[in-house]
């Protein structure tokens, strides 16, 4: 299988890329043959962490994606690809039965803000200061992209799950509302029904 890589804070490095495909291609076998789009992205921290985080995308529209960092980077490779490999057998019936639910999709932007940007400095109180907005302040850490897609509250959960994030935004297919799902700290799931419609409907 071909996947797209991505290298940061180091060198590409071919042999990284083809052991990746290998065991990537392991997963081949629970799609009967359905080609997948996969990317990987590697990286070394400054304290020598190595990290392997791949995104496979299949021909429905589901999503899988993985993140695993060690001290060596044939060790996050087969940690990330095993964790994909758990993922799929969990729920590989569901992946194989879901069914995209087609319209529009859209884009949002998700940023990760510091904390220090919204605490108090000495000498913020000023009259000056006051009325001011944070926006200037603000220090952004990381942002990206994010297709909000047309998905039943059931396979939003799946596709939660599948993903391993804390939170998915969707239009829920029933509503045709803007939706928000997310893991609750006790195990269940928490919904936000917006009641926004999605741009464009």
């Amino acid at each position: 299988m071909q996947i797209s890589t991505t290298f940061r804070h180091m060198e590409a490095s071919p042999a990284v890329r083809e052991y990746a495909e290998e065991r990537l291609d392991k997963i081949r076998k629970y799609f009967q043959r359905e080609l997948l789009a996969a990317h990987a992205t590697f990286s070394v921290e400054r304290n020598h962490n190595h990290t392997a985080e791949f995104s496979l995308t299949l021909p429905n529209g589901i999503v899988l994606q993985a993140r695993e960092t060690t001290e060596d980077m044939y060790s996050s490779v087969d940690l990330a690809a095993a964790r994909i490999e758990r993922q799929v057998r969990k729920w590989k019936e569901k992946i194989r039965t879901h069914k995209p639910h087609g319209g529009p999709s859209f884009s949002i932007r998700q940023a990760v803000i510091s904390s220090e940007s919204f605490e108090p400095r000495s000498g913020d109180e000023g009259e000056a200061d006051k009325g001011k907005g944070m926006a200037s302040n603000v220090h952004v850490v990381r942002e990206r992209t994010l297709e909000v897609r047309n998905l039943a509250v059931e396979d939003a959960a799946m596709q939660l799950n599948l993903m391993e994030k804390e939170f998915l935004v969707f239009t829920d297919v029933d509503t045709k509302t803007i939706s928000v799902i997310y893991r609750r700290k006790d195990g269940n799931y928490g919904l936000i029904e917006t009641g926004a419609s999605a741009p464009g409907t």
